[in-house]
Parts: structure tokens; C-alpha cells; sequence
């Protein structure tokens, strides 16, 4: 924790000055990313954000039959909604987010934060900055190498006309876009769980299981979830892409301009709670 330590002044300076609270979350951020990329437990992560890219890589090698290049923005929308969205940016956010605090207790390390003379809130935002930004880049690049995997090996000149002068870039920077904001809603709640409960893996899975059983819900509680605000985004609308069966409830997208903020003030009000919790966290490793 030397890094925290270096921008440490004084308790009373601590407590009444900005630039010192942005110092410290700038000397979390550079610690926690370190782990985040370079230790034992980021090897799940790189091998989570592959799994898209593997099929798709073999695919690149293989000549298909007659294919109509309009069909791949269906085809790409189908692979990013139903297995990079829905299972590699979930189960990539839930390992990232949880072992942010979860993962101090297990290594019997969080004291030494605790000991600073950092404010926790501090601690909290220089956490999760950390995790989004790990997310972010690594599922933004599956994202992005994903699509391009799907379009130029097989298609180089009209893919190349496509992302240059059609639809293609504009989808690409959707798709990331989305990516982004799973990051961010979902590493918030994983954030809070890995704070309140022991055990995370139960609420993971409930989380998981309400996300993909969306599509059966009534309007209502379709808008309690991440994943109604972010198929509302797509630029490829979800159900000509998964066919949902006819036990699903249609339900209106929702606009952009409510979908995003209403996602960033989600996570604002998740973060309060997860910093009132550390504000009352109290260590006992020998519980965990």
C-alpha cells in the first residue's frame, strides 16, 4: 500500500481536501489495476474474454457456403447478445467486481487498507474505477474483435467499404457503447454483493437467471433489470435476432435518452450503498 501512503498528509487533510482524495483514488486505481491485470486471478478473466474470439478465429479459417453479407449484422447481433453480453460481460463483471473486496478478505489484505488514513468512500470509488476500467478494456476488445473476426476475413472489400462508408462503424461503436454500460451497471452490483454477502455465487446466479428469463416478465419488472435498458440500445433489435417463443411479453424498447441515464443513476445510488457499507465494515477473517 505504499502507493496510497505516498499521497497520505494528514487525517484533517484527508477529511476537508479534493486534490488529495483524487490522488488517492488515482493511487488505489494504479494498485488495483495491477491485480486486476497481472495477477493469478486475472487469468480467468483473459480466458472469459476469449471465449467468443476462439469460434470465431476458427471460423476465419474455414470457407462458408454462399453467404449474403447482409445476414452478418443478424449473425453478429446473436453472438454478442446471447454469448458475449449475456454470458462473457456478466460472468467477466461478477469475477472482476466481486473479488474487488471479496477477494482482500479471502487474501487477508483489506486491514491494510483499512489502516490508511483513507476515507472509505475514497477506497470504494478507487475500487471500482479500477474494475470498470478492467472490464471496459477487456470486453470492449472482445467486442470489437469479435465483429471484425465475423466480417473481414471472408468479406475483406465489402466489409471494408461497410465500416467505412455504411452502417458498420456506427454499429461497432454501439455495440461497444453497450458493452461500456454493462460494465458499469453490472460492476456496481457486483461491487455491493461481494460487500454484503459471504457467498456470492447464489445472488450471481439469481441475477443471471432473472436477466435471461427478462423476455417472460411483464413490462414493469422488465424495467427492473440491466439487460431490458441495454437490448433497448441494440442496433439490431433483439427479437429479430433470438426468437423468444410465445410465451414472451412484448414490450416497448426503451429511448436512449432514458435508458442511459437512468443506468448511470443506478450505479450512482449502488455505489452510496456500497460506501455506507464500508463506512460500517467491520473485518473478521476468520468468518470467511
Amino acid at each position: 500500500m505504499s502507493a496510497v501512503a505516498e499521497v497520505v498528509q494528514t487525517p484533517e487533510e484527508s477529511s476537508s481536501s479534493w486534490g488529495l482524495w483524487f490522488r488517492q483514488i488515482g493511487a488505489i486505481m494504479r494498485l488495483e489495476l495491477g491485480k486486476n491485470f497481472f495477477s493469478r486471478r486475472s487469468i480467468l478473466i483473459y480466458l472469459i474474454a476469449a471465449l467468443p474470439l476462439l469460434p470465431l478465429t476458427a471460423f476465419a479459417f474455414v470457407h462458408p457456403d454462399e453467404m449474403d453479407f447482409n445476414t452478418l449484422s443478424k449473425i453478429y447481433a446473436l453472438v454478442y447478445h446471447s454469448l458475449i453480453l449475456r454470458t462473457v460481460v456478466f460472468f467477466g463483471c461478477a469475477w472482476i467486481f466481486m473479488n474487488l473486496f471479496r477477494g482482500e478478505v479471502v487474501d487477508r489484505s483489506l486491514h491494510y487498507y483499512f489502516l490508511s488514513a483513507v476515507r472509505r468512500e475514497v477506497l470504494v470509488v478507487g475500487k471500482y474505477l479500477s474494475g470498470l476500467v478492467t472490464s471496459v478494456v477487456f470486453f470492449t476488445a472482445t467486442t470489437v474483435v469479435a465483429m471484425l473476426l465475423l466480417y473481414f476475413p471472408h468479406y475483406y472489400s465489402q466489409s471494408l467499404r461497410y465500416f467505412t462508408e455504411g452502417r458498420g462503424a456506427g454499429q461497432l461503436l454501439a455495440y461497444a457503447g453497450i458493452t461500456m454500460l454493462a460494465c458499469l451497471g453490472y460492476g456496481a452490483f457486483f461491487l455491493v454483493v461481494g460487500l454484503f454477502i459471504r457467498n456470492p455465487i447464489i445472488p450471481a446466479l439469481l441475477l443471471y437467471g432473472w436477466e435471461w428469463l427478462n423476455f417472460l416478465l411483464p413490462p414493469f419488472l422488465k424495467k427492473v433489470s440491466v439487460i431490458h435498458y441495454l437490448n433497448s440500445l441494440s442496433p439490431v433489435p433483439v427479437s429479430s435476432v433470438i426468437k423468444e417463443g410465445p410465451l414472451a411479453v412484448v414490450a416497448e424498447p426503451t429511448p436512449a435518452w432514458i435508458s442511459i441515464p437512468s443506468m448511470l443513476l443506478v450505479t450512482l445510488i449502488v455505489l452510496i450503498v456500497a460506501a455506507y457499507r464500508t463506512r460500517h465494515m467491520e473485518i473478521r477473517y476468520g468468518n470467511d
